[in-house]
């Protein structure tokens, strides 16, 4: 029986991922898309497998018909409040009216569910909206993989590649987790046609500590990478709350001090993943940390 998906934020990095692996199974997509953008019609229009719809996320009614006979929504939309509590809640609210048993939200992160107050922005955000989902009367998955592992080739800037230097904050051997965006983009694919899919799916596609990072990058240069503490993750917590009091502008969803907070939560140990089962839908040739730093390298 084929299974109809609506995608939410099918346009960005990871939804269009997310798209291109429902395909690889028999559903029927549909791409939720804004009425001012044509971005989705442009990218998708000539796939007969998807249908472009849309609906303005504060107009109810057209939200409710776009929904219609849809199996499972999944989220993958990105920002801060307005996104991820607001617009998310119109579509969960939506979603319950227009009969849609299922619903996958945009969390695609490391455990945000035991982070102290404060400390995560972005994860408290998904929290926020956690809790609406509870309490809805629908069915949940949430997807937890860790941190994105592309993003230690720049975004995090975690390696210093010129400097043969390796950060860390308080231990040099806290676990921490990682993920590529498409094996995050399978994993979700598959979450979305598994009706007795749990509460939560956690995975890591590969599991390191700043220490195996170093040694890593090491054998793949062969020239020694060393160790560089940072501080601790108490030190850096205040300088992201600094650097967010001097922000001019708290609806940018990845400033310098939302960086620094991912790195709290990931090195104090508080949003590691305590239930990884890498297993669930059966053996996966992971992409790990190491094969995302030799293509970095071209080795």
């Amino acid at each position: 029986m084929t299974t109809t998906v609506l995608v939410a934020g099918a346009t960005g990095d990871l939804g269009g991922r997310i798209v291109h692996e429902l395909l690889q199974h028999d559903t029927r997509v549909r791409v939720l898309t804004r009425p001012s953008s044509d971005a989705a019609q442009r990218r998708f229009a000539d796939d007969d497998r998807i249908d472009v719809v849309t609906a303005a996320y504060t107009d109810r009614p057209a939200l409710v018909t776009a929904l219609a006979g849809v199996d499972v929504v999944v989220s993958a939309v990105s920002g801060t409040r307005a996104v991820i509590v607001d617009a998310q809640r119109a579509l969960l609210d939506a979603a319950v009216e227009a009969g849609v048993p299922r619903f996958i939200p945009s969390d695609y992160a490391a455990d945000y569910r035991s982070i102290t107050p404060g400390s995560n922005r972005n994860f408290e955000l998904r929290r926020e909206f956690a809790a609406a989902l509870d309490a809805a009367p629908i069915r949940a998955t949430s997807v937890l993989n860790g941190a994105f592992t592309d993003m230690l080739t720049g975004q995090a800037p975690m390696i210093l590649f010129d400097r043969r230097r390796v950060l860390y904050w308080s231990s040099a051997d806290q676990v921490l987790d990682f993920t590529t965006k498409d094996d995050v983009a399978r994993v979700t694919a598959l979450v979305a046609l598994d009706a007795d899919a749990p509460r939560v799916v956690e995975v890591a596609g590969d599991r390191v500590t700043a220490r195996s990072i170093a040694d890593t990058m090491s054998r793949l240069t062969g020239t020694p990478f060393r160790l560089q503490w940072a501080g601790t993750t108490g030190t850096l917590s205040a300088m992201a709350r600094v650097g967010r009091r001097l922000s001019k502008d708290d609806a940018e969803p990845f400033p310098a001090w939302q960086g620094m907070q991912y790195f709290v939560s990931m090195f104090s140990g508080e949003a590691e993943l305590h239930h990884v089962d890498d297993d669930r839908y059966g053996p996966h040739g992971w992409t790990s940390v190491r094969d995302v730093l030799a293509a970095h390298l071209g080795v």
